[in-house]
């Protein structure tokens, strides 16, 4: 009847408003749940045996009267139709009770940031309230991002006793703030168990602590390292091995499901009793709340919760959870942006709820919280394998909410007719489950609307990288309270791609304060030091906030420095043209006063030696002037403030070390330096189409080069590609292989024999590999001071974080090489050749 038939249908701990049921094992009726029929409860009656056929349709009984089998003791009918309306609530068959609103969120925490923090989680709340979301008044569940008031970046700092405080001083704000009462709210934060840190989900209503649920898996790999802070959580339920291997033992008091039949052991426990610190009690009126892996059973639905990493791994909490009758999944992440990403994260999403139902709320952070990473929002609402509602992936906003509203029959019909899955959920072990007395819908939801499937559109990979490192350079300068960026302009595409991210930031700039959003004009009027400063045009802001310098050599070319003025004219930056000739003769002149001897270019008859210090020299005068410069240009001007310098280096440069250290690659931060230069090139041209700036044609149609050596006929004579021995194109094939397939050098030989099969002979594809391996030893030492870069490519060489490697290497690989050359000897005595034509030009094709 109603919603009962819907709540038997679940086959969980769901219960929904309508006529009180009690449920019989045994029946044989046609309506009758999983574990039996349903009776309608009359006096002191046992109940009428129930054909199932619902309010509507007519109720029959079976043979003899009876609802039962034959030889049953059942009873009989002692209701009639019109009696079992009566018992139904007034207007009860028009509705349900079974649609819910749920809420997400993508949060730009700041990590250690308590007080901003706290304001963002708080803003969010109040911004679903204020978006009409829950059916009765202000109900809904929401999800904030972890870590909650404290940010997710603290690295270290979470062995601090302070963050501990502070984050449960936080968490005593938002019980006590009005604007989350009626609204389950899933929060994180690290908690401390037993003298053991957590990374925890805080689940609690109306200034009640639902439950404390732990992290079970840890993200330990690349930029993470969690497993350094916390411990994860390895209680595990019946029927589940412990999440270390060890098997089951032991059983808990709290929240301990039943014995499964048959087991030989009791149950090691789920859930355990966590004490709250006084503070927290004095608030809530609890002492002990449940910690552990358990879920929350309500009026109407039952909720679980996975956080970040556990969305990822290959035995996700959601299957079991949504196997035990779980409806809604809440999930929490912090998932930085990579170039391409975005996909992979919907898929899991999607995939979750496709394979047996369900509704699956993601939130994630958003902006940069004090790092080389850029947390992406794309916040979600999934059911049934399709998207209902998402958040933007780039975006200036501080908060950002979206709502769904949903049927939860929708969940419970596609369940049941999956049987291989009905079939799983028959044998599951159960989740301890959490009573709450309150409900996600109302019973007067008939003419609620319900939101729509929509279809996820990904973002190409130009609009990616004009977008990504536009958000975390505007985080940066407003987090940091400088004035703005001063970038040693070059001409080539590597400081252009540079410049085109300053001026994608001043155009997200612009379209968030013309829709509105006061926090960007504020930060922007701090940033500019004018409080009646409103910016309309981006070519004008970018000449506030971008100081370009062309530093021009003996060596440099009237081209480049062409190229570099005319792209700042049509961005609009301040530029400053200069020339360190006189700085270089000067230092030169020193070392010849002390030693007596002057070195010359190799053009000039010089040794290598002498040729790379040479040009070295002029490299470094250049990162000495870029500070000058950035410390001093506004003061010069009459205006406050210092520049923060760009750098601009690219991933393939840093990851071969083809940069002189303490250059101008040394900077503040690159927000080019996790990219490829093939990559960087697709996005050049992406701007020159998009953002109208013709000079960037030019810029792609030279070739690269460091215009370091003399001039010939004052043309340039040196080129990138032609010095480093590679192309760009391999050396992003041979990055990605280093690092993300995790290749050696003889692992990247026999890779590349399949891949460059037709384009290189195995003799032309052991030279490339060595000659990578040598270059990348000698210089790998160059990585420990690589400067902070955003983070877009899987194969960065980041020495800092995700790349922990030694910078002391034996250059030639001996062992290694010889594997290699042994190989190619027995290629090219059986003849196997690449075809003829090979000219050695590896192709640029994926791993």
């Amino acid at each position: 009847a109603g919603a009962g038939s819907a709540a038997a249908a679940a086959g969980s701990d769901v219960r929904a408003p309508g006529p009180i049921l009690t449920r019989r094992t045994g029946g044989a009726g046609l309506g009758a749940g999983p574990e039996g029929e349903l009776a309608v409860q009359s006096g002191k009656s046992d109940g009428a045996e129930r054909s199932g056929a619902g309010p509507c349709g007519p109720v029959r009984a079976g043979p003899g009267g009876r609802g039962g089998p034959p030889g049953r003791d059942c009873t009989p009918l002692s209701v009639s139709l019109d009696s079992v309306w009566a018992a139904l609530s007034p207007g009860h068959c028009d509705s349900m009770g079974r649609k819910v609103t749920v809420a997400t969120c993508a949060l730009n925490q700041w990590a250690l940031d308590f007080e901003g923090n706290l304001q963002r989680i708080l803003k969010s709340e109040s911004a679903g309230g204020g978006w009409g979301w829950g059916l009765a008044r202000g109900r809904g569940i929401e999800i904030a991002k972890h870590k909650g008031a404290s940010g997710y970046g603290c690295w270290d700092h979470y062995y601090e006793s302070d963050t501990l405080l502070h984050s449960l001083q936080a968490l005593a704000a938002l019980l006590d703030s009005p604007v989350t009462r009626d609204i389950i709210c899933d929060v994180g934060m690290p908690i401390m168990h037993r003298n053991v840190r957590y990374n925890c989900r805080v689940i609690f209503l109306n200034r009640k602590i639902l439950l404390i649920r732990p992290k079970m898996a840890l993200a330990n790999e690349g930029n993470y390292y969690e497993l350094r802070w916390f411990t994860p959580w390895s209680r595990s339920r019946p029927g589940r091995r412990g999440a270390l291997g060890g098997p089951d033992a032991g059983c808990s008091r709290v929240l301990c499901p039943p014995h499964p039949e048959g087991s030989s052991a009791p149950p090691r426990p789920q859930t355990e009793e966590y004490f709250l610190p006084r503070m927290i009690q004095d608030l809530t009126q609890q002492e002990t709340v449940p910690f552990g892996d358990a879920v929350l059973a309500t009026r109407d639905t039952c909720l679980g919760s996975e956080i970040c990493e556990e969305l990822w791994t290959p035995r996700s909490p959601h299957v079991e959870m949504g196997l035990d009758g779980v409806e809604i999944f809440t999930n929490a992440s912090g998932s930085h942006h990579i170039l391409r990403k975005a996909h992979a994260r919907v898929d899991l999403v999607t995939s979750a709820t496709a394979k047996s139902g369900g509704i699956y709320l993601l939130a994630n952070q958003r902006g940069c919280d004090g790092g080389r990473l850029y947390y992406d929002g794309c916040a979600l609402v999934a059911m049934n394998g399709r998207i209902f509602a998402r958040g933007s992936q780039f975006s200036l906003d501080d908060v950002e909410v979206l709502t769904a509203t949903l049927d939860l029959e929708d969940v419970r019909s596609y369940r049941a007719e999956v049987s291989s899955r009905n079939l799983a959920a028959s044998r599951v072990s159960p989740y301890p489950r959490v009573k709450v007395d309150f409900a996600l819908s109302a019973d007067d939801d008939l003419l609620a609307p319900l939101s729509e499937p929509i279809e996820w559109t990904y973002h190409s990979l130009g609009e990616e990288i004009s977008l990504g490192p536009a958000c975390w350079l505007w985080d940066f300068l407003r987090r940091s309270q400088q004035a703005g960026f001063l970038l040693p302009l070059s001409g080539g595409v590597d400081s252009a791609a540079t410049a085109c991210l300053v001026y994608s930031m001043c155009r997200l700039v612009c379209e968030a304060v013309r829709h509105g959003n006061q926090e960007v004009l504020a930060d922007v009027r701090t940033i500019v030091d004018q409080t009646s400063y409103t910016p309309q045009d981006p070519q004008e802001l970018c000449g506030r906030l971008l100081t370009t310098c062309y530093m021009a050599s003996e060596n440099s070319s009237r081209e480049t420095g062409d190229r570099a003025r005319e792209l700042a004219q049509q961005m609009g930056s301040h530029h400053i043209s200069l020339g360190i000739e006189p700085a270089v003769k000067a230092i030169m002149g020193i070392f010849s006063l002390v030693t007596g001897r002057s070195p010359r270019f190799a053009a000039h008859g010089g040794s290598s030696r002498e040729n790379l210090a040479l040009q070295n020299v002029q490299a470094r005068v250049r990162m000495v002037a870029a500070y000058l410069f950035a410390q001093l240009s506004l003061w010069s001007r009459g205006a406050r403030g210092g520049l923060l310098v760009l750098g601009s280096a690219n991933v393939d440069e840093s990851l071969l070390g083809y940069l002189t250290k303490y250059d101008c690659s040394s900077a503040d931060i690159s927000p080019v330096g996790g990219v490829s230069k093939t990559d960087l090139r697709v996005f050049v041209q992406f701007c020159a189409e998009r953002f109208g700036l013709p000079a960037l044609h030019s810029i792609l149609a030279a070739p690269a080069t460091a215009e370091l050596e003399p001039l010939t006929d004052g043309q340039v004579s040196q080129t990138d590609e032609e010095d480093m021995g590679l192309s760009y194109a391999e050396l992003s094939v041979l990055g990605r292989l280093r690092k993300a397939a995790r290749a050696g050098p003889y692992s990247m030989f026999c890779r590349l024999l399949s891949m460059w099969r037709g384009a290189c002979t195995p003799r032309q594809v052991a030279d490339k590999v060595q000659r990578f391996f040598c270059k990348y030893a000698a210089n790998r030492h160059k990585a420990t001071t690589l400067t902070p870069a955003y983070h877009a490519e899987h194969y960065s060489p980041d020495d800092s974080r995700c790349d922990p490697r030694p910078f002391l290497y034996r250059t030639r690989w001996p062992w290694q090489f010889r594997c290699i050359d042994e190989q190619v000897l027995r290629l090219e005595g059986t003849g196997q050749q690449a075809p003829d034509g090979a000219d050695g030009a590896g192709p640029a094709g994926p791993v």
